[in-house]
């Protein structure tokens, strides 16, 4: 393991900057994106396009294992579990630089044989890092925590790229639960990116600052 430890702010600009540079983040006001709650919204993340780009790969990859390291603690964890199905990769390759055995945890039980929701080998009393692709809410995150502590192990620490950072209930549901987040970068550090690059209009990037000033008024307004 050989790990750099950037400042927080430059972690953030990079991965800004990395993120767009491989497209993985459109702005679209006059034609928003649907959300997964079928809500609507001017901006789009596709983290799993990073896995298919190696030298941005890596050192995001570089970049969430030092925030795990210098957040949490260089021997705070037994396990690196990653969440179904976007977080398994990336799991797959922050267990690698911490030397730690790698899991998956499945988004529900697989229906047959054992019937796990568990891949892999996780023991009662191992202390768990999850790691995912990004968060929005938090809210996904929980049942999958649930599942790693029904083994008996524990899990106080979740990791991802991407945190939305416009939804203040975040932290604290996750919070709630026993667990603190750790992220690489939010919209707002997209958002100032895509400014200093004039990677998008300034009419777009307007619209982009009000949804994410207040996201429910904006989807109101918006349909």
């Amino acid at each position: 393991m050989s790990l750099t430890f950037p400042a927080r702010d430059e972690i953030a600009r990079l991965t800004a900057r990395m993120l767009l540079e491989i497209k993985a983040v459109d702005f679209n006001a006059a034609q928003p994106f649907t959300y997964a709650s079928g809500l609507k919204g001017p901006t789009y993340v596709d983290c799993r396009r990073i896995i298919s780009f190696p030298r941005v790969r890596a050192t995001l990859m570089d970049f969430l294992a030092a925030t795990v390291l210098r957040d949490a603690g260089f021997e705070a964890f037994d396990n690196v579990a990653g969440g179904e199905t976007a977080g398994i990769p990336f799991g797959a390759m922050v267990a690698e630089r911490l030397g730690l055995p790698m899991t998956y945890v499945r988004k529900k039980p697989k229906g047959y044989g054992r019937n796990a929701r568990i891949e892999g080998v996780m023991t009662e009393g191992q202390r768990v890092l999850l790691v995912e692709d990004l968060t929005t809410d938090g809210g996904s995150k929980l049942s999958f925590v649930d599942a790693i502590r029904e083994t008996g192990a524990t899990c106080a620490h979740t990791a991802v790229i991407f945190s939305y950072g416009i939804f203040p209930e975040t932290t604290g549901r996750l919070a709630d639960h026993g667990v603190t987040l750790h992220h690489l970068c939010t919209w707002w550090d997209v958002l100032a990116e895509a400014r200093a690059q004039a990677s998008f209009d300034a009419a777009t990037l307007a619209e982009v600052q009000a949804f994410l000033t207040d996201p429910r008024a904006w989807q109101a307004a918006n349909g």
